[in-house]
């Protein structure tokens, strides 16, 4: 599983004009199923976005986390980020899992999250999403969590 997390003093998800997930200061996290992923990959991607240290503490270093500020999450899938783009002037999109295991692993995902930690809300899988944002810093990380190799 793929994150592009930002730190966010607010941040919101259209569909079709209507708000169907907005936060105050958070994490916006975009996030890609790939083939091959499975339920402990967007487990071991929830951990890690909670507990990521991306806030700034009394000395204006990054050691807090979004739970240690209270903030909120906005989960929005996007499976462009899982895209090849070595080769060529075109994207190819096969790393990414299929649209029905996507979803289920992307659900999976943002379930794991909710039940760690309440304050979350979410895009709409699949819909045309226009997403609006007030980058805090700008501060943004690529996260990746890859299965296990098997020996």
């Amino acid at each position: 599983m793929i994150a592009l997390i930002q730190r966010v003093s607010q941040a919101s998800v259209s569909v079709d004009g209507e708000i169907v997930g907005a936060i105050g200061r958070g994490i916006l996290a975009l996030v890609a199923v790939e083939k091959g992923d499975t339920p402990a990959e967007g487990r071991r991607l929830a951990e890690k976005l909670l507990a990521y240290r991306i806030f700034p503490d009394a000395d204006d270093r990054m050691n807090l986390s979004v739970q240690d500020i209270a903030g909120e999450l906005l989960l929005v899938s996007q499976f462009t980020l899982a895209a090849d783009t070595r080769s060529g002037n075109r994207p190819s999109f096969t790393p990414a899992a299929a649209p029905d295991e996507g979803r289920r692993l992307f659900d999976d995902f943002v379930q794991q999250v909710g039940e760690r930690y309440p304050r979350v809300a979410t895009g709409r899988y699949g819909a045309n999403m226009q997403v609006a944002l007030v980058n805090d810093g700008p501060v943004t990380f690529h996260l990746r969590i890859t299965p296990p190799v098997s020996v």
